[in-house]
């Protein structure tokens, strides 16, 4: 799979070079992910501005790999979801678990406040450790 990406400070945007959101970019996604996390990359942002259709049962997978974010205190985010992608995934349960933001400029605002969430309950630990 081919991806765009562009790497800033605090997150790393992914841009799949596809107009298809399926399993195999899911796994993808993860494999790439896995490649930026030892270059030191922190959070992810994925663009998914070129994908116009998704595979039936894809919102499983995407739930999934936002999990694996989570348990690793990294952020998930994808944005530019296409008119077409959004109806199939929307009726999902999960699909407001999952951070999906229609901007660039929210994605970023979702990382920088989750960032700061994982800093106050660090701090917060920290304090009742003592």
């Amino acid at each position: 799979m081919e991806f765009k990406i562009d790497t800033k400070d605090i997150y790393t945007v992914l841009s799949p070079v596809t107009d298809r959101l399926d399993e195999n970019l899911t796994a993808s996604i993860e494999k790439k992910w896995t490649e930026l996390v030892s270059e030191g990359a922190k959070n992810l942002i994925v663009d998914l501005q070129a994908c116009t259709s998704c595979a039936p049962g894809i919102m499983d997978s995407l739930t999934q790999l936002h999990e694996k974010f989570y348990t690793q205190e990294r952020s998930l985010v994808f944005t530019h979801l296409q008119a077409g992608v959004r109806k199939e995934l929307q009726d999902h349960e999960y699909f407001d678990a999952v951070n999906f933001v229609p901007t660039m400029e929210e994605a970023i605002d979702i990382i920088s406040m989750e960032m700061l969430e994982r800093d106050l309950l660090a701090e917060e630990e920290g304090d009742t450790e003592e």
